[in-house]
């Protein structure tokens, strides 16, 4: 095709989650709930972990890291999303996608290996306590959270190089309520192959390599957790770990739904509920799982309160 039958586009309309008049208010006062709880949940846990030395724990230091992560994420994400269900025409310029969506890829990546962080930290103190204090030390636990976030920039500028390459047509509307990769790349009147081998590589390295991270974890962790002899001692193994595995699933599991499978219309139909579990549910979610299953985090709330009562 020529170049000039290519436009130079300067904003995308954002086509949103649904198209029906009747479901834009409820919609939206559902999200706006969500939206509230999520910035509420991941600030306060934020704010509870820095002000309770009982938390400064390094698994403690890797939960508010991903509370801060999924709070960038809702903020990016969610607000531009309530716009959608309350304008007619949601519009976004090409340099805000572009920001939008480099910040949604270097978080999202940051969030997967989080996740394996995570896993790897309860496998050493379950798996090896004895060694815990020396294989978790503060230094070793800054080095696994700085590669993490220097992985998800890494992959992210790629992306986003990469993206920036593409052309579009006068095919402005994007079948989503963000710009997200594989919506925009469907956009395009110019080849993305290589824009496709990159989504497929990193999204496995990204899904895969944390899954099996988590998962052979998790087997040395039961394991271990079988070997107690204690009923008290299990239960409290299980209510620690039973909490990640939660949170792990859900996010996860859209993940592979999203970007392992071919691109279709349908599937992007489908795509779009799938995303909306891991940009907008699980963020809501991971600080009410970690605070209402775990009583270190009650009593250092009780004390805080009680603190700044009396």
């Amino acid at each position: 095709m020529a170049r000039g039958n290519y436009s130079l586009v300067t904003e995308f309309i954002l086509i949103g989650l649904t198209d029906q008049p009747e479901l834009q208010l409820p919609l939206f006062l559902l999200f706006l709930s969500i939206y509230v709880v999520t910035v509420v949940g991941n600030l306060g846990m934020i704010i509870l972990i820095r002000l309770s030395s009982h938390l400064h724990t390094p698994m403690y230091y890797f939960l508010c890291s991903l509370s801060f992560i999924d709070l960038c994420q809702s903020i990016i994400i969610t607000p531009k999303m309530l716009v959608n269900f309350v304008s007619e025409k949601n519009t976004i310029s090409y340099p805000e996608c572009m920001t939008q969506f480099y910040f949604f890829a270097f978080l999202g990546i940051s969030e997967c290996h989080m996740l394996a962080v995570m896993a790897y930290d309860r496998y050493v103190a379950i798996c090896r306590p004895l060694l815990y204090s020396l294989m978790m030390s503060y230094q070793v636990c800054s080095l696994l959270v700085s590669g993490v976030y220097a992985l998800g920039l890494v992959e992210a500028t790629v992306h986003t190089i990469y993206l920036l390459r593409v052309l579009f047509c006068k095919e402005y509307a994007i079948n989503h309520y963000f710009c997200d990769l594989v919506p925009l790349l469907n956009l395009s009147c110019s080849s993305t192959y290589v824009n496709e081998v990159i989504i497929l590589s990193f999204g496995t390295f990204n899904i895969f390599f944390p899954m099996a991270t988590i998962i052979c974890s998790y087997v040395f962790i039961i394991s271990s957790i079988l070997k107690i002899r204690s009923t008290e001692g299990r239960s409290k193994a299980f209510s620690t770990c039973s909490s990640h595995i939660v949170a792990v699933s859900v996010f996860f599991g859209s993940l592979a739904f999203m970007y392992l499978q071919p691109s279709s219309s349908s599937s992007m139909d489908q795509g779009k509920v799938s995303s909306v579990f891991y940009t907008v549910i699980v963020p809501m979610l991971n600080p009410l799982i970690y605070s209402l299953r775990n009583k270190d985090v009650k009593i250092a709330l009780n004390k805080v309160i009680q603190r700044r009562t009396f």
